[in-house]
């Protein structure tokens, strides 16, 4: 009978230790770890993201009663001061570095987002992580809470996060935005709070298009008038010119400015973009999908560990975020691979029920065989 592993080690094993073990070489801090590896804290830490543990008790207890399962998972027995030494002194860096990785090989396998276009599509927004201020006081947010930021790009090509930060919760959103490299030609989408029209001017140099909502006290001259579809909710297509003061004399772009409504809600939105070719339909659903990154950030928040913290540093806190970010792309990363259509969160589940059996993690997450045309039906009861 072949020898099966561990639905968990055949997980780690997307994560080829000779691309692990540089990182950690490169982001180590201080004297040699004798007693505990960088290896042991993610797979210790990536467990807990997959079973729900809350603790460093709990995730001492829970890895070290796997004593015939350690060794496919190359993680010695674990204490707990050892693991909440490393997450304390141990550059979170290792973990933001492998979710670079992770993105990578996701892009790879991810599919088309559902647009006609061909350029790729992102959504920037960002998402408070509450924390207790009397825990964690140097999270200070506005004296009455704590608080860290998560700012991500989220790709729509799988709706997976394709850029991530993570910063003080007081960090503004703009100058965040800003440090994303995004692609030559892609089409990024972002709500009013990012405004900011040097920025405009310097995505659109760049040969990077946006879709924003317009704010109600922009000045602008209306340029050209397009025509419109009233029956699909368009009920204007403008190039504009902005005209504000502080724009004076700053060679600002022309931009274009669709009005549409919503015929479920009856709510009028006036929208800005820079690209022109677009159908002005189009740029009001390309808006709409932004929601998407909103429902990223509650799959996130419901399903990974990052409102329980095991440590109270900010090194600590940093490590365990980011670690949830590459749990996350993992699950992303099955879901394309198994092309079942599943969500995250239903994969997420199936794991966790079976994270220390030994069946095969493919056939686990593949969909049943369809069932045979007449078959009784008590032999399709599994299905």
């Amino acid at each position: 009978m072949a020898h099966t592993n561990t639905v968990l080690a055949q997980l780690l094993q997307l994560i080829p230790r000779h691309e692990f073990q540089p990182l950690a070489k490169q982001h180590h801090q201080g004297q040699k770890l004798r007693k505990i590896s960088r290896w042991d804290q993610f797979v210790a830490l990536m467990m807990a993201q997959l079973t729900g543990r809350q603790s460093l008790r709990d995730i001492e207890a829970n890895i070290n009663v796997q004593t015939g399962c350690r060794y496919h998972l190359g993680v010695r027995r674990i204490a707990k001061s050892s693991l909440a030494r490393v997450n304390e002194k141990q550059p979170y860096t290792l973990y933001e570095a492998l979710f670079g990785k992770l993105v990578s090989r996701c892009q790879h396998l991810s599919p088309q987002h559902k647009f006609r276009f061909k350029n790729p599509l992102f959504s920037l927004d960002a998402s408070l992580i509450e924390l207790s201020l009397a825990i964690f006081p140097w999270a200070d947010h506005n004296r009455s809470k704590a608080a860290m930021k998560l700012h991500v790009g989220l790709d729509h090509r799988g709706h997976f996060p394709a850029f991530a930060t993570v910063t003080d919760g007081a960090r503004h959103d703009v100058p965040v935005g800003r440090e994303f490299d995004f692609p030559k030609g892609s089409v990024v989408v972002i709500d009013k709070g990012y405004t900011d029209y040097a920025w405009y001017k310097q995505l659109t140099e760049k040969g990077i298009f946006f879709v924003t909502r317009q704010r109600t006290n922009a000045k602008y001259r209306v340029i050209e008038r397009r025509e419109v579809n009233r029956e699909q909710g368009i009920t204007s297509d403008q190039v504009i010119e902005l005209t504000g003061v502080q724009l004076k004399n700053k060679s600002m772009p022309k931009l274009r400015r669709i009005g549409y409504r919503d015929a479920e809600t009856g709510k009028h939105y006036v929208f800005l973009t820079n690209h022109f070719e677009l159908s002005a339909t189009t740029v009001a659903n390309v808006y709409k999908d932004r929601w998407q990154v909103e429902l990223f950030f509650k799959a996130l928040k419901q399903n990974l560990k990052i409102h329980a913290f095991v440590g109270n540093s900010r090194n600590a806190v940093l490590t365990q975020i980011w670690i949830a970010l590459c749990t996350y792309l993992l699950l992303s990363y099955l879901k394309f691979l198994s092309k079942t259509g599943w969500s995250e969160q239903r994969i997420l589940r199936l794991l966790q029920a079976n994270l220390f059996s030994k069946k095969d993690l493919m056939t686990l997450i593949r969909p049943f065989p369809p069932e045979q045309p007449g078959s009784p039906p008590q032999l399709a009861l599994w299905a």
